[in-house]
């Protein structure tokens, strides 16, 4: 093996190495996962392995003693929170058991009744487990505990009968969902009842998770987006904790037979078809611990590979149900995450894009060669922003593309302004959709204009931006993330290709604050709507981020697609901002959007408070969180 496939800090891959064998229960089990790489992916799939080792070494076990751990005082102060509630709703802990190890079983009844918030029943359906113990301690604890309601199916049924029959039991206000081997923290429905006194409207809540590992310690915490459908449709993001109120989930037909191994997945795109987004509220702490085995989907994907065609049934009958023509399939053959593309709807409308430049002709003809002869969608015109081009071999360049019919070249001599560049040529598109498209981009996916117009032109998006990446494969644009004090920054920056990211984020479309102007799709309508780029006060940075944020102001979804992939010769033409009169204009850019749009640059409701926004160093834990502790 090269050693450039080894991470950076070999003592951090020997703490990952550590971590790995501790969360899988031991070398063994290390081994065969390394061996299954090897086979599936070479060399690449093992550097890959490897780097997903040495950022699990993030200190969660530190955070979690530092910002996750209540002591003798705050428990007494929650409880008497929540004895002065004043909704105080009855929440129904629902949970499907089958042959459940006692331990476990145990476990998870001792963690709702642990619970801080005393207003709770626990709803179990016993679905005619063949270990006799599961009975016995099942009838032990209803027994002892009044809100403890106990039925036996007399067949086996499956997760989805099971979790009806445990739903019937239900008489709270609203539903959390539980498994059998899983574990709730103390504060957890307190935390859902403070929510629902807080937003009164809403009708589905979920929370951030983790993991718990063999040996009892919570690992792996994904700490989530808020509600974002786009997301939802690549992954079952809101599982857990799951909350649902109860005459929704009725309404809605509750756990539909045939979608066992992803029926929460299904369920939640169906309830979520009958409410307003702003009715779904993310609480972000962890409120549920999911238990690490071999035969979960926790631990191991491939455990149950009819969860995957489950899932993908469900997003397609969810699409289905909402009038989208779309194709639904799987990442990958060996991926649980599901990829979903729009048709663009016959006659394909007009693209106009729009390709500002200056000078190095080179650039421009990769730039608009690879997008004739590499683009399969054929309906659109090309508008060249010529910005003061002196270059003889630029200028002939430019003077030949004049002559082609589809081609409009428009000269601005001025000095550099791009948003201003942008807008002029907005001003001549002829196109229902613009693509703004630098000119130091190369086209080598014959399908991304297809993908990127398909997204665009559903109702509810605003830009639609690609995944683009430097030529040694890259990321250079995943998504941006709003950044406090930088302003804003790129997701899954550097990554390299075939890496999923944080929890799958780097590889599936979602709802973003922002993607790049380098590369995005938007409707004309839409862009002058808002106004179109701000040429008074971002001229040259941020003036796409201001663009996008104005977009969701106005009620629009703007959407990271990684399906759609461009190579980018990043600021090729322009150079960087780091030094004189550059770093003076961007800090001046830095002001007027601290100015504008002030404490909302602090809380990106597409990342979370509790990952770090500083420095660019995105999806790593926040120290402290931006969020305060149990609040």
């Amino acid at each position: 093996m090269r050693w450039s496939l080894l991470p950076r800090s070999l003592n951090q891959l020997l703490r990952g190495v550590q971590q790995a064998i501790r969360v899988r229960g031991g070398a063994l089990p290390v081994a065969r996962a390394v061996a299954g790489v090897v086979r599936s992916g070479g060399l690449g799939g093992v550097r890959r392995l490897l780097a997903r080792a040495a950022a699990a070494t993030d200190d969660y076990a530190g955070w979690i003693r530092q910002y996750d751990t209540i002591d003798a005082q705050q428990r007494a102060a929650l409880r008497a929170e929540a004895e002065a509630m004043i909704s105080r709703p009855l929440i129904s802990v629902v949970v499907p058991v089958y042959n459940t190890p006692d331990a476990f079983l145990r476990e998870m009844i001792e963690s709702v009744r642990a619970q801080l918030y005393p207003e709770w029943e626990l709803c179990i359906c016993d679905d005619a487990s063949t270990a006799p113990q599961v009975a016995k301690t099942l009838a032990e604890y209803a027994d002892r505990d009044p809100r403890i309601k106990v039925v036996r199916r007399t067949r086996n049924g499956h997760i989805c009968s099971a979790s009806n029959d445990a739903c019937a039991l239900a008489g709270g206000r609203f539903i959390a969902l539980l498994d059998h081997d899983d574990i709730l923290p103390e504060h957890a429905l307190l935390m859902v009842a403070r929510y629902v006194e807080r937003f009164p409207d809403a009708r589905m809540f979920f929370s951030d998770e983790d993991k718990l590992a063999l040996d009892g310690q919570r690992v792996e915490p994904y700490f989530k987006s808020d509600w974002n459908p786009v997301l939802m449709l690549g992954q079952n993001m809101f599982s857990h904790l799951g909350v649902f109120e109860t005459t929704l989930l009725r309404d809605a037909g509750g756990f539909w037979a045939g979608f066992e191994g992803s029926q929460d997945h299904d369920l939640v795109l169906r309830c979520s078809e009958r409410i307003d987004a702003k009715q779904i509220v993310h609480i972000p702490h962890v409120l549920y611990h999911w238990r690490l085995s071999a035969e979960s989907t926790a631990g191991n994907v491939a455990a149950k590979p009819y969860a995957r065609e489950a899932s993908l049934r469900a997003v397609r009958e969810h699409l289905q149900r909402l009038g989208h023509a779309a194709k639904v399939e799987a990442v990958s053959d060996k991926s649980s995450m599901v990829r979903a593309t729009f048709e663009v709807p016959e006659p394909k409308p007009l693209v106009s894009i729009v390709i500002p430049t200056r000078d190095r002709s080179d650039l421009l003809k990769r730039c608009v060669d690879s997008l004739r002869e590499q683009t399969r969608y054929e309906h659109f015109e090309i508008i060249i922003v010529d910005n003061g081009s002196t270059d003889s071999d630029a200028l002939a360049l430019l003077e030949r593309y004049a002559r082609q019919p589809d081609v409009t070249v428009l000269r601005v001599d001025a000095p550099f302004n791009f948003s201003a560049l942008n807008n002029e040529a907005v001003a001549h598109a002829r196109g229902k959709l613009l693509c703004l498209l630098n000119n130091d981009m190369e086209v080598t996916q014959p399908d991304w204009l297809d993908i990127l117009c398909g997204y665009a032109l559903l109702p509810e998006t605003g830009a639609a931006g690609a995944a683009l990446w430097y030529p040694d494969d890259r990321l250079q644009h995943g998504g941006v993330v709003l950044a406090g004090g930088s302003v804003a920054g790129h997701m899954h920056h550097l990554l390299r290709r075939g890496e999923a990211g944080y929890f799958g984020r780097a590889m599936l479309a979602q709802q973003v604050s922002a993607v790049t102007a380098a590369c995005l799709v938007v409707r004309k309508s839409l862009y002058e709507s808002v106004g179109g780029l701000d040429a008074s006060g971002l001229g040259v940075a941020y003036n796409d981020v201001d663009f996008c944020l104005k977009l969701d102001r106005a009620g629009y979804r703007n959407v990271y697609v990684p399906y759609a992939g461009l190579y980018h010769y990043e600021s090729a033409t322009r150079g960087r901002d780091a030094d004189g009169e550059r770093a003076e204009r961007l800090l001046r850019e830095s002001r007027c959007m601290h100015e504008r749009w002030g404490a909302a640059l602090w809380s990106d409701v597409f990342y979370n408070p509790n990952l770090a926004i500083e420095g660019g160093r995105f999806f790593k834990l926040a120290s402290p969180p931006r969020v305060r502790q149990f609040e």
